[in-house]
């Protein structure tokens, strides 16, 4: 018997094992691991591990689990711990990258929200794990006078703000850096705001950016509006 092959066949089951919380039988060990060797023979060496004291049979299974004489066993002298380091430091990364992101669309939804409420219009962002744009404060475009007044206007915008990703990509048509700039009226490319005024820059925040920006009636505080997105860009950016 190969001491060399009973070492990987209690691999293989504290593999399976790991992964599914199953027990484990030797045609899973023979065919998902790719002994070759004859079905008797894996029995054979799971037979020794078992009398080692290496594995287990739960009552309830005609399987096998790794008993804890196996898991050290496996610990000490069988684990590739390079390419467990190698799959540990991606999946950090990859953790690292996604809560990196997580955390710019909180602060960003944050700003959002502060910019609807200071200027009592819609505002809107963009985050950097998701092209659509997203609107808070659709509702202060009903109380504006302008669009109580004029349903049909009213309901155009609404119908642009739901096509978010239209709207994302005329955003990217204009030129928007690092300023704060002001598309009044007409200067706006889609016609159905064209009633509508825009507050629009470009934030940048832990290696990410995105557009933030106030929606409203041409009747508006312009100075004010755009000082407010200056400032909560600021806070993004923070």
């Amino acid at each position: 018997m190969s001491e060399e092959r009973k070492k990987r066949v209690l691999q293989a089951i504290i593999k399976h094992f790991v992964e599914t919380a199953e027990p484990v039988g030797s045609n899973t060990v023979l065919v998902s691991y790719q002994f070759h060797v004859s079905p008797a023979t894996i029995r054979n060496d799971m037979a020794a591990l078992e009398k080692e004291g290496y594995i287990a049979q739960p009552h309830t299974s005609a399987g096998r689990i790794p008993t804890d004489k196996g898991y050290r066993l496996f610990v000490d002298e069988m684990a590739d711990y390079k390419k467990a380091r190698e799959l540990a430091i991606i999946e950090l990364n990859h953790i690292r990258e996604e809560y990196k992101v997580e955390k710019v669309r909180e602060k960003l939804h944050d700003a959002v929200n502060l910019l609807a409420r200071a200027t009592k219009s819609v505002s809107f962002g963009t985050t950097p794990d998701n092209p659509r744009a997203f609107f808070l404060g659709m509702s202060n475009v009903l109380r504006q006078p302008e669009f109580m007044d004029n349903s049909v206007n009213a309901s155009e915008v609404f119908e642009v703000l739901e096509k978010s990703d239209n709207f994302v990509n005329t955003l990217a048509s204009l030129t928007v850096k690092d300023s704060v700039r002001a598309y009044i009226g007409e200067e706006n490319i889609i016609p159905q705001i064209q009633s509508c005024s825009i507050i629009v820059t470009k934030y940048k925040k832990d290696g990410f950016d995105g557009y933030l920006g106030v929606l409203g009636p041409k009747r508006m505080n312009y100075p004010y509006n755009i000082v407010l997105t200056e400032e909560v860009k600021k806070l993004i950016e923070k």
